[in-house]
């Protein structure tokens, strides 16, 4: 076995493989780039070396400057992880060359399949079933045209290269065909350096099911049972399970077999993936699915394998790259229960899975998964840390595990349900409702279920009256302060004959709202008057234990000019304008300056008598878990001014000017 590695990647896949490493006494290497120095692999790893400025193409995709890299650090190996340069045949000749392994396939292994359109031609020799279509090489309009006549329309265009949908069209009518093709190629040379394409039938209500397997350097090969991962958006994976639902034993034999079959004709050794597109207009039939490709790597969706085999694949990888055998034979290896694996990315779902950055002010995962069941959370970063436009914006995989499909589908809503994120729009929300979504539940499911139902899984709710009374009272700053049960002293000041209020200000995306609190004498309730459209609405809220940290019980996570209450798996996102900048925009002439909200002042700059400018800081005051600036609204000399360490309550003078 190695004794130390270098892991060719970031994120939670460089974390992932950490993991199993340290567990078998393998001491890690990670390399970053710019925006990566501080990041959660780097920190992991037992050595991390820098490879280059933020951009992929000039740190992760520059082979010969990681393989230096390993060299320097005097790893044996390099695992490429996924994506970057895991599937690049030229990097694996490169890492042997140094005198390194390559903790993958071979590069044979990766050219022959590296193709979709030689691929293909290779798995119809070997007796594996292919889509209809048309692989060739001559790449005419006119040629191309006929054979989509051909085949029958509707059909598919398809890059021979790369992956994740980019250079694919669906085409139903020869009128729309030039079109298609010609979008088709120009995607594809943008994206893969190669405009070649395919054409296929295409499958009318397809569902894309994946088989594992796993090779070694003696010549054996085997499956660990198949992952269906149709419930896609723009062709790319959202929810992966293990065992594929409505799966016969007939069919899963046959179609693992095919898998293995396929992997065995390129000698393949390592971790794989047979990919099938699989006709589900009448369910799974042993001649209805078709060879599509091989991903010649681990997979992103590889953990709802590892939980219902027990296997770690991770650590397969490992022994067989050092020259050792598979650990277990076909049929020792058992299929136990059901999992899913849901990807938590940073976009916006409503906007067509537009990716987003931002700062993770704020990130929780659940701490414990529902009795009978067992949760996994795989990530690559933590609390603080910013998702960056470099590259894939994925927060993290949650992966549930239980007896059956039903149980194992609820404790991966619950898991969502009790995931937060503040800082940065995210696809949770969405995630959870296609989990729920009747369909998917019943385990109905297509590649196009998410096209047909987006409108649905993407709908932003209105927040409800007691999120908008919880978003109000958490702005007040009621809890920040200490209190008895008297529900009078949780607000600072006293006033005779009516309850003591505070007015808050919030925006709600292009919703601005305008409210007052109040605790009514004898009442421990807040009352929340919220003015929207020139309309006074009356809420009532209930106010928690002293300490409780949120809102009537609501979930709360509060960042630099945010709050965020989260009710299930979505999260509302208020704005709090800082009342700081209104009090800076007060009447330059006036005699004093108030505090704008109640607080500590927590350090004092002046004194009286002191001649001040405007803008200079003169005290600091602690609201809300935050410090704010009182600087000078205009030039002036200082008569009076709080003193350091005072409590103030909302409109207290805080300095007040002598007359000139």
């Amino acid at each position: 076995m190695f004794e130390k590695i270098l892991i060719a990647n970031r994120g939670e896949i460089a974390c992932r493989v950490i993991r199993t490493a340290r567990r078998l006494g393998i001491a890690t290497v990670a390399v970053y780039s710019d925006v990566d120095a501080r990041a959660l692999h780097v920190e992991l790893a037992d050595e991390a070396v820098h490879i280059g400025p933020s951009p992929a193409a000039e740190s992760y995709l520059r082979g010969e400057t990681i393989i230096r890299a390993a060299l320097d650090t005097g790893a044996e190996a390099i695992h490429p992880g996924y994506g970057f340069l895991s599937e690049n045949p030229d990097f694996v000749d490169q890492v042997e060359a140094a005198g390194l392994v390559f903790i993958g396939p071979s590069a044979d292994a990766i050219r022959a399949m590296g193709l979709k359109d030689a691929a293909k031609a290779l798995m119809e020799k070997a007796g594996v079933p292919v889509v209809p279509g048309y692989h060739g090489d001559t790449q005419a309009l006119v040629l191309l045209a006929s054979k989509a006549r051909e085949i029958g329309y509707p059909v598919l265009i398809k890059a021979r290269a790369g992956g994740g949908g980019k250079g694919m069209r669906r085409v139903d009518d020869p009128d729309q065909f030039a079109d298609a093709l010609a979008a088709a190629r120009r995607e594809a040379k943008a994206a893969f350096g190669d405009d070649h394409v395919l054409i296929e039938k295409y499958v009318e209500k397809p569902r894309h099911i994946e088989v594992q397997v796993f090779g070694d350097r003696f010549g054996n090969v085997v499956h660990l049972f198949e992952r269906d991962c149709s419930a896609q958006r723009r062709h790319q994976k959202v929810i992966e399970e293990a065992p594929a639902p409505g799966m016969t034993p007939e069919v899963r034999a046959a179609m693992c077999e095919a898998a293995v079959t396929a992997a065995k004709a390129i000698g393949y050794a390592g971790a794989g993936t047979i990919e099938f597109i699989v006709d589900a207009s009448e369910g799974p039939k042993q001649d209805r699915f078709w060879f599509m490709e091989m991903n010649t790597r681990l997979q992103v969706e590889h953990p709802v394998t590892e939980m219902v085999t027990g296997i770690d694949l991770v650590e397969w990888q490992l022994r067989v790259a050092a020259g050792e055998a598979l650990p277990l034979s076909r049929d020792e290896i058992r299929l136990d229960g059901h999992a899913f694996e849901a990807r938590l990315y940073a976009e916006d779902a409503s906007k067509g899975f537009l990716p987003a950055t931002g700062t993770l002010h704020h990130l929780k995962f659940p701490e414990a998964p529902l009795p009978g069941t067992r949760l996994r959370v795989e990530t690559g970063v933590q609390e603080g840390d910013a998702i960056s436009p470099y590259y894939d914006p994925m927060i993290a995989k949650l992966v549930a595990h239980g007896p059956d499909r039903a149980a194992a589908l609820g404790a991966l809503v619950a898991a969502l349900e009790s995931t937060e994120v503040a800082g940065s729009v995210t696809n949770l929300a969405f995630l959870a409702a296609l989990a729920r979504e009747p369909d998917f539940s019943a385990g109905e499911v297509d590649t196009g279920l998410i096209g047909r139902k987006q409108d649905a899984l993407t709908k932003n709710p209105e927040p409800s009256p007691g999120i908008l009374a919880a978003a109000v009272i958490a702005a007040s700053g009621i809890h920040d302060r200490p209190r008895t049960s008297d529900p009078w002293s949780s607000l600072s000041g006293y006033a005779h004959f009516h309850p003591i209020a505070r007015r808050v200000s919030l925006r709600y995306q292009d919703r601005e709202i305008s409210a007052h609190v109040a605790v009514e004498e004898g009442s421990p309730k807040v009352l929340v008057r919220d003015e929207v459209d020139g309309a006074l609405g009356k809420m009532q809220h209930h106010l928690p234990s002293p300490g409780a940290g949120s809102s009537g019980g609501a979930r709360i996570a509060r960042w630099p000019g945010h709050i965020t209450i989260f009710d299930g798996a979505i999260g509302y996102d208020f704005a709090v304008p800082d009342p700081l900048e209104r009090a800076d925009d007060a009447d330059a002439t006036a005699d004093s300056m108030r505090a704008p909200m109640p607080g500590l002042v927590k350090l004092v700059r002046a004194a009286c008598g002191d001649l001040v400018k405007k803008g200079q800081p003169l005290l600091v005051l602690e609201a809300m878990k935050m410090e704010h600036t009182i600087a000078a609204a205009h030039d002036g000399e200082i008569a009076e001014i709080a003193a350091e360490g005072a409590q103030v309550s909302e409109g207290a003078v805080l300095v007040r000017f002598a007359e000139i």
